[in-house]
């Protein structure tokens, strides 16, 4: 994620978007949930673990682990995951709406 932010194609993808999201992945089983920041604001867009420390996330997903896995690959599509609650949605719905697949690097082919 980190390298793709940095390409030309990331750097349009930061200027374009200019928002920091919050993603929530907690275990289909008991255990602690992860926080990751993907930070679209400043510069290259910058991607860490933990909660944003710039205030408020401007948009805020919540996902099971296996749910985040199929939509950042493309097999789930984002909407109809929000519809069957598989992702639930915090803060501002335009901004959530930006959140696209073409943030996540291409998976390569082997």
């Amino acid at each position: 994620m980190k390298q793709h932010l940095t390409t030309d194609a990331g750097k349009t993808i930061v200027k374009k978007i200019g928002l920091v999201y919050q993603i929530n992945i907690a275990p289909k089983k008991i255990g602690f949930k992860v926080i990751y920041t993907i930070d679209l604001k400043k510069g290259e867009g910058l991607k860490y673990a933990g909660a944003y420390e710039g205030g408020k996330a401007d948009a805020v997903f919540s996902f099971k682990d296996d749910d985040f896995v199929k939509i950042a690959l493309g097999k789930m599509n984002p909407q109809i995951a929000f519809m069957r609650g598989a992702m639930k949605i915090k803060g501002s719905m335009s901004a959530a709406t930006k959140f696209t697949p073409d943030i996540f690097p291409k998976p390569s082919k082997m």
